[in-house]
């Protein structure tokens, strides 16, 4: 047995136009009633102005006053009142004695028959108007006195049949229906267009499939970790979820909300790459504290709606692949001693084979002495374990390259000095990125050398990297900080990003990082970053 269907409930835009329609109809009903009783109004009020100016007029008429004083009045009046109703288009005009007897009318009949209506007020001197039904029907009149040398020798009455003045109602209440028409009409017109394009961008939705998706999308925006950012076509913030406030260290939700990207207070390439209008695919940015990959796309339809912006953050993953990468160096610098050393192997071997044992001995102590030396070297200087292993890990590599690395005779670091505050992973990002990029600088030049020191000096670690590469042009003194700047060709993992990290890092630990011209030619960089709280430790010991 086949249930029968229940009908789905009207959409949003299908309720609003029903509504509207409604709406605009009883506007224009009660507007069309309220303008028929002013009108009405309006047209009586006109009718009684009509008559009284009329009467009075008639009143003040020299002609009038000379016929009453005649011993036949009516002769002469009746033509008088005749004419007078054409050219003013009244409806009567009746002159009569004080006591209300007539001496005209339209109906000749009437003539000498007391006046219907009140004269009361008239009789006084006077000018009195009322709707009242006479001979000629009920009609707007107005009675008023003639007077002659301040005495009452007559009173004259104007009036319209109220029919005519109805006449003149229903005439305008007539062309404002047809405008009532005409204005429901467009009126449902352009509530059916507004609704069909509301259809349109609500999808035929209902108010209750709109509600639930509203919740649906607060629930799934709040829930994901990863930052999300929408741009207006203007590229204001539209919606941004907890996590984009989180990666781009913003304020709340509401102090963000429809402000532009520009007034973020994002890094520059940061704010040039939400502002770009096309799209940006897996690009690496830095805040201030935190590594991010930023995916940008414009939202379809035609013009340019807005933006659609993904934040993922990478600072722990950019911090793995910086420790695999030195891991990598450092199986690639093994290796290498490796092979050396079956190198230096076979000959002590061969030389023993010769029956030159003695010159085998000295080959293999000096040998030896030069790797201890090297390392001696590097511990006597810097006895901080995670920087001294770095250092020597990177000199192997730097031999591998070509280039030598020194640790100079200022240098001097011991163990111990170095408070809570600088962990080990923040000092091989600052000091391991300038190894790497003093060594891409120098390799390749003649008498190729990178010059590190380190030591502490007023509460300060400083650390500072020399080269004898090209140098840095001063006018690019910033720029090399900046993500994505580089002078070397960009390799397979792209490059612009070691000095990048190497400024977060010193920023977050409130540090500084400068970049001169060595006097050898090449490039100085030097960091300094605050120790007072190891100094104080170490004075109280």
């Amino acid at each position: 047995m086949r249930l029968p269907s229940v009908p789905r409930p009207r959409s949003l835009a299908g309720q609003l136009f029903a509504m509207q329609a409604v709406l605009i109809a009883v506007l224009v009903a009660g507007y069309a009633l309220f303008t028929y009783v002013s009108d009405r109004h309006q047209a009586e009020e006109a009718a009684t102005r009509q008559a009284t100016a009329v009467a009075r007029s008639v009143a003040d008429a020299p002609s009038v006053r000379s016929a009453i004083h005649t011993s036949d009045p009516s002769a002469l009046l009746q033509p008088y009142a005749l004419q007078v109703m054409r050219d003013t288009e009244v409806d009567f005009i009746t002159i009569m004695t004080p006591d209300g007897i007539r001496w005209t009318h339209p109906d000749k009949n009437e003539i000498g028959k007391h006046y219907l209506g009140h004269i009361e007020a008239a009789q006084h001197g006077h000018t009195y108007s009322e709707t009242y039904k006479g001979t000629l029907g009920a009609s707007v009149r107005t009675v008023t006195p003639v007077l002659d040398n301040g005495h009452v020798i007559g009173l004259v009455s104007a009036g319209i049949k109220v029919e005519a003045i109805s006449k003149r109602v229903q005439e305008q209440v007539t062309a404002l229906l047809g405008t009532a028409a005409g204005a429901l009409l467009l009126g449902a017109l352009g509530t059916y267009v507004v609704n069909a394009r509301l259809r349109r961008h609500t999808h035929g939705m209902n108010a209750a499939e709109l509600s639930r998706m509203h919740d649906y999308h607060q629930a799934a925006l709040h829930a994901v970790r990863e930052g999300l950012l929408m741009l207006d076509g203007q590229f204001r913030v539209a919606l941004i979820n907890d996590g984009g406030r989180e990666l781009l260290g913003v304020g709340p939700e509401g102090q963000v909300v429809g402000r532009s990207v520009a007034d973020l207070g994002l890094p520059a390439p940061l704010t040039g790459a939400l502002l770009a209008s096309e799209p940006r695919v897996d690009e690496v940015h830095l805040t201030a504290d935190r590594v991010l990959v930023v995916n940008t796309s414009p939202v379809s339809g035609g013009e340019r709606r807005g933006t659609v912006v993904t934040l993922r953050d990478v600072t722990e993953l950019q911090a793995l692949m910086g420790e695999l990468d030195s891991e990598r160096g450092f199986t690639q610098a093994l290796r290498s001693q490796a092979h050396e050393a079956a190198n230096r192997l076979h000959t002590v071997v061969s030389l023993i084979e010769l029956g030159r044992a003695a010159e085998a001995v000295d080959f293999a102590t000096a040998e030896l002495e030069l790797a201890q030396a090297l390392t001696d070297q590097v511990v006597a200087a810097v006895s901080e374990p995670v920087l001294a292993a770095l250092l020597l890990g990177k000199t192997a590599q730097a031999n591998e390259r070509g280039v030598e690395l020194v640790v100079s005779d200022e240098s001097r670091l011991d163990d111990g000095l170095l408070p809570e505050s600088l962990s080990a992973r923040d000092l091989v990002t600052v000091l391991g990125n300038l190894i790497d990029n003093a060594v891409d600088a120098a390799q390749g030049t003649v008498r190729a050398r990178v010059t590190v020191t380190a030591f502490a000096e007023k509460a300060e670690l400083v650390m500072r990297v020399a080269d004898t590469g090209a140098g840095v042009d001063p006018a690019h003194a910033e720029l090399v900080f900046q993500r994505g700047f580089s002078t070397k060709p960009a390799g397979p993992g792209g490059r612009g990003l070691g000095l990048a990290l190497v400024r977060q890092a010193v920023t977050r630990l409130e540090g500084t990082l400068t970049v001169t011209e060595a006097p050898e030619g090449g490039a100085v960089f030097e960091v300094r970053l605050p120790l007072r709280a190891s100094l104080t430790g170490g004075e109280a010991r």
